[in-house]
């Protein structure tokens, strides 16, 4: 079979002057010239000396399973899917297909589109993906990418191995969460006892090589040499430096005064950091016409759709490229054209609950950093951190999320599907008793479960969106307090667009944002902005004028729609847009509060320092919330719900909207009330529930009978 495989390639040969009669076997067209280019880099890749081995051992292994092991940029990412489609072809397509996970939709997307130029192939017939809104696959696709969690959704509802011959599970190091669980549920079913013999390919840094391989039984290993070249020895500052972004600036800057050779990747903990630091380089630029052509900034997060392509291509000036990143790019996105690294040390990861912690990154993503500026030109790399930050403070390898995360969507999925209750699934590494515990709490209060711990008819519809549970339970309270269609709306911004990601830029941006902003806060100067956003036509140069992520924004569009489809699917009520009457702002509110009744905080001096009711910590408004950027600001609102919680220097609470108490002590059940921990704040709405209870003994007033309407959800 391997040799077979390889006349494959060797049947195209590297000379282009056959490029004539040389015919693509998964099309049946010639090859064009840029195949053969594309061919010569691709044998010039650390991992091509490893190809005859890696299908051998594919064929072979008794188990199924093969791991590859390899560092950054050493083209596993790119060839192994290749190989494993060659695979599949030799058998004639008569044991399934390649499916490729990655762990960011982005990277699906960006390697998708990469992979397809090399294969000469057209993206979305041979080669697709799959990622959130977006399936660009077909009948004749054989090699499709897709986000890991939407593959464990498929492997969930059909039990099984669906539609793939062969699963290649990349970025295993990055430990996701739908990547964990993938691994645990077909470790537990057996390959050997599925039908049509599938093949598990797990690609993995070598630092979770020795994990990987006693979860899996001591499957037979690829191990893929380094990218041979001048790694460069890292240069370490003294101290921390107190603004992180300006320091990355004026590093980008003397390696362009300088005139060093070769591209240049920076490394800062979030999306507003990037995007800060995008616009003072854009700015400062010009400053270094001396040098030649300005630097071309590209930024690097989710946010930044199939414009990823762009740090890939070449610059026809000859100006250098800039790439800032963050933690999306310790493993995925490899970049040639790197010679400089900038890091910072940190990122800002989500951890339970919706919160958010900035930390130093791990010594496995300090490496991977550090391997980016390898080539045959002289490299640097610069740590913006003193060398014992890293030393003291950085853990071996990066955190699971299985061990981070809330699991409350992970064990409604579970459920859902009735695979295995969590507490049975075998994982790399298992979540902690109490995070579980506190995932079927919540679920619990969210009315999501049963007397005996199954779904509810309540549970088994939340399952059904593809949203966080607290979310879709507001959204189906929606359905109740007849504001569908805000809902929709402010579902849909939460999910894809939550915000502005940078201070305002000047005096008139800082106006036309403040335009925006709803007098009844975060979530509904959201629902604001998307209709603006739809009435300019989604104009992109009216998002940059006010600091708007606009792909974004039209990614908030597309999953409105699959939304309202689905809702409509399901034969769930609708409601006609009444955005800012009297009535649908209490109707909006009912709606978040009876999702979001988890996430209250309290202001407890009257300064805008807020106590979270179920988790005691104290957090601040953060600087984008509208409550903080009016002109003359009140008193803080007494009572908020939020989105997010991010813990840093500045606890920060995120997407903010005023409550009444009153309200909360209605919506929400009462068990949750009094299991809250003990504070000022539990005895005060304890006390409210009895008076109110008190109050409407012998007649039920119109609010209370309104609200009592809702109890179906509860």
């Amino acid at each position: 079979m391997a040799s077979q495989v390889l006349g494959l390639e060797e049947e195209t040969g590297p000379n282009p002057g056959e490029s004539e009669l040389a015919v693509n076997p998964f099309d049946g067209l010639p090859f064009s010239s840029r195949y053969y280019e594309l061919l010569e880099q691709r044998r010039s890749l650390p991992i091509w000396a490893a190809r005859f081995i890696f299908l051998e051992q594919l064929e072979s292994s008794p188990s199924g399973v093969v791991l590859v092991s390899g560092e950054p940029g050493s083209g596993k990412s790119t060839q192994i899917p290749q190989w494993c489609a060659e695979f599949v072809l030799a058998r004639g397509f008569q044991k399934g297909r390649v499916t490729v996970t990655q762990p960011y939709p982005l990277a699906a997307l960006s390697l998708a589109l990469q992979v397809a130029d090399e294969m000469d192939l057209t993206l979305g017939h041979e080669v697709g993906y799959s990622i959130p809104q977006e399936d660009c696959t077909g009948p004749d696709t054989l090699l499709r990418f897709c986000w890991d969690r939407l593959l464990l959704q498929e492997v969930a509802s059909t039990r099984g191995t669906g539609a793939w011959g062969v699963l290649v599970l990349d970025e295993a190091q990055e430990r996701s969460v739908a990547s964990d669980l993938l691994q645990g549920l077909l470790r537990d079913a057996r390959l050997g006892n599925l039908p049509g013999d599938p093949r598990v390919v797990v690609v993995t840094d070598p630092a979770l090589e020795p994990k990987l391989q006693a979860f899996w039984g001591n499957p037979p290993i690829v191990h893929v040499l380094g990218e041979t070249g001048r790694c460069p020895t890292p240069v370490y500052r003294d101290t921390v430096p107190t603004d992180r972004v300006e320091a990355a600036c004026q590093a980008v800057l003397e390696l362009c005064r300088k005139e060093a050779p070769g591209d240049v990747l920076v490394y800062l903990p979030s999306e507003e950091e990037i995007s800060l630091c995008c616009e003072s380089l854009s700015r400062d630029g010009g400053s270094l016409e001396d040098q030649g052509p300005p630097p071309r900034v590209l930024p690097l997060h989710p946010g930044c759709g199939q414009a990823v392509q762009a740090v890939y291509e070449d610059v026809e000036s000859g100006a250098r490229k800039v790439v800032v990143t963050h933690w999306l790019a310790d493993f995925s996105f490899s970049l040639p054209s790197i010679r400089h690294v900038i890091d910072s040390g940190l990122e800002l990861r989500s951890i339970r609950a919706e919160s958010q912690v900035l930390r130093p990154i791990s010594k496995c993503q300090a490496e991977a950093r550090r391997l980016r500026a390898t080539g045959i030109l002289p490299g640097s790399c610069l740590c913006l951190y003193p060398k014992s930050f890293l030393e003291l403070e950085a853990p071996p390898l990066p955190k699971p999320r299985l061990c981070e995360e809330n699991l409350s969507p992970l064990i409604l999925l579970l459920k859902r599907r009735q695979i295995v209750e969590p507490g049975e699934c075998h994982f790399l590494d298992r979540p902690a008793p109490e995070a579980l515990m506190q995932a079927l709490e919540d679920l619990d209060y969210l009315a999501a479960l049963d007397d005996n711990g199954d779904l509810s008819d309540l549970g088994v519809i939340l399952s059904e969106f593809p949203l966080a549970p607290d979310l879709a339970k507001a959204l189906l309270a929606s359905c109740e307090f007849d504001c569908v269609d805000e809902m929709l709306t402010l579902a849909a911004m939460l999910t894809a667009a939550p915000g502005f990601t940078r201070p305002p830029l000047c005096a008139e941006e800082a106006a036309l944002r403040r335009a925006l902003e709803h007098v009844d806060g975060d979530h509904s100067s959201l629902i604001q902005v998307y209709e603006a956003f739809i009435q300019s036509g989604a104009d992109k140069v009216w998002c940059q004028a006010r600091g708007l992520n606009w792909a974004a924004l039209c990614q908030a569009h597309k999953l409105r729609g699959e939304l309202l489809e689905l809702m409509q699917r399901i034969e769930l009520p609708l409601s006609q847009p009444a955005f800012g009457s009297e009535q649908n702002r209490r109707d909006l509110q009912k709606a978040l509060v009876s999702g979001y009744f988890l996430k209250v905080a309290r202001d407890t001096d009257g300064t805008g320092n807020y106590l979270l009711l179920t988790h005691k910590h104290v957090a601040q408004l953060s600087p984008y919330c509208c409550y903080r950027s009016r002109r003359a600001p009140a008193r803080p609102p007494p009572w908020v719900l939020y989105h997010s919680f991010s813990i840093s220097k500045d606890n920060c609470l995120s997407i903010v909207s005023e409550i009444q108490p009153q309200m909360l002590v209605e919506l929400a059940p009462p068990y949750f009330l009094s299991n809250l921990p003990p504070s000022e704040s539990r005895d005060f709405l304890n006390q409210l529930r009895e008076e109110m209870a008190d109050s409407s003994t012998g007649s039920e007033s119109p609010s209370t009978q309104e609200l009592g309407d809702a109890c179906v959800l509860q």
